[in-house]
């Protein structure tokens, strides 16, 4: 019987173009360094290392510790300062980001009925980002971190979707078994990979990703309005 499920943020819980988010991400940050950098060049870097910090499988380090290892060989400036500068950038700038987000009514209600029902839920966010980003997005939808007993973050992961350690590692880490969860997400790519490990899967189409053009499988499938209804069946494990 299921008892955990894991949850994408993005394009699933957030109802946000990921792509478009990102970009806005990139160009706000690029922005907010461009005093120190040359624009074009520091764009080019911050993409570099985050690409370098998202295909790394190297489990002694952090996703966070791959970033800046990265970012540092192709700028000269010191880490501890270029941290500060980082979250100062988290707690104004990036709070910008969200103004035109609109939370789907079905998010809450549908987390609210499962924590109601004993159901353990995880926030399978790609641990790109630190974890008062990934908090500061889940204000713009009103969702509080206690929803969730574990939140990836590049702060507490060593990789990063789509590669199946991510969820060798959170399964792992917080002892689960994978034939009793359920990974819920929008991206073929990135989310729908857990089934290697033998995890459920429900994806959610609102804001769908394929962008190989992918043959679509997955234990269930459709709006959050149908994973909604999805949660008002299964059973109550209190």
């Amino acid at each position: 019987m299921i008892d955990t499920i894991l949850f994408d943020l993005d394009g699933t819980l957030l109802p946000v173009d990921t792509d478009k988010m990102i970009d806005e991400y990139f160009i706000s940050l690029t922005k907010k360094l461009s005093n120190l950098f040359e624009p074009d060049f520091l764009f080019k870097s911050l993409y570099s290392a985050s690409m370098d910090m998202i295909n790394n499988l190297d489990p002694d380090k952090t996703n966070q510790q791959v970033f800046f290892e990265s970012f540092l060989k192709k700028i000269n400036y010191p880490e501890d300062k270029l941290i500060e500068i980082f979250n100062e950038f988290y707690l104004n700038d990036y709070k910008k980001l969200g103004k035109n987000v609109k939370s789907n009514d079905f998010v809450k209600r549908s987390l609210d009925i499962l924590i109601k029902k004993g159901y353990d839920l995880i926030l399978a966010t790609n641990p790109v980002f630190p974890e008062i980003a990934v908090l500061e997005r889940l204000r713009w939808i009103g969702i509080d971190k206690s929803y969730f007993s574990y939140i990836t973050t590049y702060e507490n992961m060593h990789f990063c979707k789509p590669y199946i350690q991510y969820y060798e590692e959170i399964i792992n880490k917080l002892g689960k078994d994978p034939k009793k969860c359920y990974m819920v997400g929008n991206d073929i790519d990135e989310d729908l990979t857990a089934q290697k490990l033998g995890l459920k899967t429900f994806l959610i189409e609102d804001y769908i990703i394929n962008r190989k053009s992918k043959e679509i499988v997955s234990t269930r499938r459709g709006s959050f309005e149908d994973f909604y209804n999805f949660v008002l069946e299964i059973p109550n494990l209190k």
